[in-house]
């Protein structure tokens, strides 16, 4: 362990017993990931994407685990992130996927961040700016196949075309890319699924036949790139599938591992009787003889207040236990029954399922959303560490810069487990 690295971990030790919840990142699950999703699509290039802070696992540091995985694009959503990740020294293309008037254009042109841009008044604004700079900015015109988002509708598609193509012309931009995004590739046979592939190959047949000659063509989300292959077209674009989470039925395939860890330390231990109701509004009540277990984390933590009494939620000494009654604001109540239970014992939230454990899957099934939201509700008011492949490289950099840089909110990093 390095100097920089030993001091942070022995920090994160003291940190753990006070019972505060922890999201540890596994850094190693990310490669891996980005290598097995690279396998999977063959040629294509995989863009990982690093979005809402790399799903809430750290963008930096996801970022650079996605990279020694083998991904050779970044995916961002503002253009404020695609230069944190130029400050923080990483060189290979990165794409803001978030078309917005008035944004830091000028200095992404500098910096070599990939723009996107859906309307001929934003094409027109950006060559401006390029202009200024003194060096074309790099452009992925988005086409709206269906998602009815961003992008440009099929009756705006040529013009768009036409102003990015006089734009090159004058030397302002470089048409780099095409691309446009799915609304229901998590939905097995739904009928926009071909539809949207359709408009798209016709946006890209009318594009090129104005002359456009992007380097890459990309239409596939996480959902798609698992499951249709026809749209990986010259990249794909995995987001929540790098961190080993999928929106398709049924959860992600077994050859990607989830990557984050929420856990804490139980803070009190009581014996309680039979019938005792527990919590805000007495929602509750020990059905026998038990012991009560109190967690320093709730709803302003990231715990949905949806998961007030829930069963088979919590994971302490190779058993699951219920959430006993509300969610509090900063506590949850478990219900330990008659097994060992004491101050200090550790409980898991969610993880990989390795021990038993549930997995963010397992928490949205019960609470009838998406694996995505579980994981990013946990990234405001948790410590995140991590621990893995570039763990003590993260340390050396968090020391050095002296700040949470890499996107944590402690700055802590643990190297070893």
């Amino acid at each position: 362990m390095s100097d920089v690295a030993r001091p942070l971990a022995q920090g994160w030790q003291t940190w753990r017993m006070d019972g505060r919840p922890e999201a540890l990142v596994d850094l190693d699950a990310i490669q891996a990931n980005v290598g097995a999703l690279r396998r999977h699509v063959g040629s294509a290039q995989v863009m990982a994407v690093v979005k809402s802070d790399g799903y809430g696992h750290g963008m930096v540091a996801s970022a650079r685990a996605a990279l020694a995985g083998g991904a050779s694009w970044l995916g961002v959503l503002q253009l404020a992130d695609a230069i944190e990740l130029r400050r923080a020294g990483i060189t290979e293309p990165v794409l803001s996927l978030h078309g917005c008037p008035d944004a830091a254009h000028a200095e992404a042109i500098r910096r070599s961040i990939d723009l996107t841009v859906g309307t001929t008044e934003l094409v027109d604004q950006i060559a401006l700016e390029a202009e200024g700079v003194g060096r074309p900015a790099r452009l992925h015109l988005e086409a709206d196949t269906g998602m009815a988002r961003g992008g440009a509708t099929a009756y705006d598609w040529p013009g768009l075309v036409r102003a990015a193509l006089a734009a090159e012309a004058a030397g302002l931009v470089q048409v780099v890319g095409l691309w446009s995004h799915f609304a229901c590739a998590d939905v097995p046979g739904h009928p926009s699924i071909g539809d949207q592939l359709a408009a798209f190959r016709s946006a890209v047949a009318l594009a090129e036949r104005a002359g456009v000659r992007p380097e890459v063509r990309h239409l596939a989300n996480g959902p798609a790139t698992l499951t249709l292959p026809d749209s990986h077209f010259d990249l794909v674009r995995p987001g929540g599938a790098v961190f080993g989470l999928c929106t398709l039925p049924g959860g992600v395939p077994d050859w990607l591992r989830p990557a984050m860890t929420v856990r804490a330390r139980l803070i009190q231990v009581k014996r309680v009787p039979s019938g005792l109701p527990v919590s805000y509004g007495h929602r509750y009540a020990t059905a026998a003889e038990t012991a009560l277990g109190l967690l320093a984390l709730g709803y302003n933590e990231g715990v949905p207040r949806l998961a007030s009494n829930a069963p088979r939620l919590m994971f302490t000494r190779g058993r699951r236990v219920p959430i006993a009654g509300t969610v509090n604001l900063n506590h949850v109540i478990l219900d330990l029954g008659a097994g060992p239970a004491e101050a200090g014992d550790e409980v898991i939230l969610f993880g990989p399922g390795d021990q038993g454990e549930p997995t963010a899957q397992e928490w949205a099934e019960a609470l009838g959303t998406i694996s995505y939201e579980i994981v990013t509700r946990f990234t405001g008011k948790v410590p995140r560490t991590y621990c893995g492949v570039t763990a003590v490289e993260e340390a050396a950099a968090l020391g050095a810069a002296g700040t949470g840089g890499d996107g944590s909110t402690d700055g802590q990093v643990a190297t070893a487990h």
